[in-house]
């Protein structure tokens, strides 16, 4: 099996990643993550996905490089970390009630032969009715400033959902391990 490298710094993709019991590697890659005009928001994260992957194809030649990339979309807007507690605050409120779709976009490349696999994986978070006081207190327990969709939810963001849907639970945190086990798969990895 070619090494496998993780292109991402996400402590929460590591997790997910080591579920695999793969052995693994770990590089950030230094990308441009704008939205491009007119660019939708799964052509995005399947973009950012492989631009990540490819970046680290040079200084890592023969390995699979998983990339990966995610955008919460609530409506038709694109939401991302709020990094604050006033935008975490407001991307909550907006929320409340409503249905945010996470996409993940997912890349395998293999940079001895350039294949390389892209998808995006989506998946539903059905918020439950949530005010003010509520929100804060959420907020300020778990502080999920680095999270798009302002909710940790492998953590107390969970008791913000009334429901969710989709083929893959952690995509929603970021790194659809279904998904890549089938890449990984028609690379000729065995797993387990």
């Amino acid at each position: 099996m070619l090494p496998l490298l993780l292109a991402s710094s996400s402590v929460y993709r590591r997790e997910l990643l080591s579920r695999l019991h793969l052995p693994f590697t770990c590089s950030s890659p230094d990308i441009d993550e704008s939205h491009r005009p007119g660019e939708s928001a799964t052509e995005l994260v399947k973009r950012l996905a492989e631009e990540k992957a490819r970046t680290l194809a040079d200084t890592h030649p023969a390995h699979l490089i998983i990339g990966s990339d995610q955008v919460a979309v609530l409506g038709e807007r694109i939401i991302g970390k709020p990094h604050t507690f006033d935008k975490a605050r407001q991307q909550l409120l907006d929320a409340s009630g409503s249905s945010v779709t996470f996409l993940t976009g997912l890349a395998l490349l293999n940079s001895q032969t350039g294949d390389c696999q892209v998808d995006c994986v989506p998946f539903t978070v059905n918020m439950r009715i949530l005010d003010s006081a509520r929100i804060e207190r959420y907020l300020h327990t778990e502080q999920p400033y680095d999270c798009a969709g302002s909710f940790k939810a492998e953590g107390l963001g969970v008791s913000l959902f009334q429901s969710t849907s989709g083929s893959d639970a952690t995509s929603l945190v970021g790194l659809p391990l279904i998904r890549l086990v089938d890449m990984l798969l028609a690379q000729g990895v065995e797993i387990p």
